[in-house]
């Protein structure tokens, strides 16, 4: 597209709460019931991520408590077993952190998300340490964005680059996040590549669109 795609910048937390590798169990615990969150950065030195420590790396310890795993499930189940019996988060967490640079787009964090089926990911600096972290909610945030901020783009970005001297106005409607649009173009063949681009400004849901052949310039 012909704009700047939002950022993992524009919408990443800055204030962001980490554990270094040896604190506690229980501490891991309770800055995760303080800040709410499902998961944490580990870090050492100045900064850097060395690893993430997540709601799942803690369940292990409740839920070998009190059974004895079968030993076909203590083969299958080894590094369960070994988080059970944890006691740091350098014990805990898993390492090498998976993690997004400040300056990725947000279709890029998105796939990094999806896959390694995460829901936050650490955002580093070129060093690898910790600037904030993005969430899936983070993500979503562009959806928010006005229609009528969605529109100003798109005939800005899209519709003067494409259309420039159409023989009708190009209309530009946004509805709930829908771009339509509507008129009379000299080449219809750019219609294709007007609804990729336009589906790729933040924060559009879906296009539709009813441009026809107008006059031939040369005519």
């Amino acid at each position: 597209m012909y704009g700047s795609p939002h950022l993992v910048n524009d919408v990443m937390t800055q204030t962001v709460v980490s554990v270094g590798r040896e604190a506690p169990f229980k501490d891991v615990v309770g800055v995760m019931g303080q800040w709410r969150v499902s998961a944490l950065p580990v870090v050492e030195g100045e900064g850097r991520v060395v690893g993430v420590v997540s709601e799942a790396d803690l369940l292990p310890k409740e839920e070998f408590r009190d059974s004895d795993p079968a030993r076909f499930d203590q083969l299958r189940r080894l590094s369960d077993l070994a988080k059970a019996g944890a006691v740091t988060a350098g014990e805990l967490m898993t390492s090498p952190a998976v993690t997004v640079r400040a300056d990725a787009t947000l279709a890029q964090a998105a796939r990094v998300m999806a896959r390694h089926r995460v829901k936050r990911l650490p955002v580093v600096d070129a060093h690898g340490v910790l600037e904030g972290v993005v969430s899936r909610a983070d993500l979503l945030k562009v959806f928010l964005r006005a229609d009528e901020e969605i529109a100003d783009e798109v005939r800005r970005e899209v519709v003067s680059h494409l259309f420039p001297a159409p023989p009708e106005p190009v209309l530009v409607d946004v509805t709930d996040g829908v771009v339509t649009l509507t008129g009379r173009v000299r080449d219809t063949s750019l219609v294709p590549v007007a609804a990729r681009l336009v589906r790729a400004v933040e924060g559009v849901v879906d296009v539709r669109w009813d441009l026809r052949d107008g006059p031939d310039a040369s005519r």
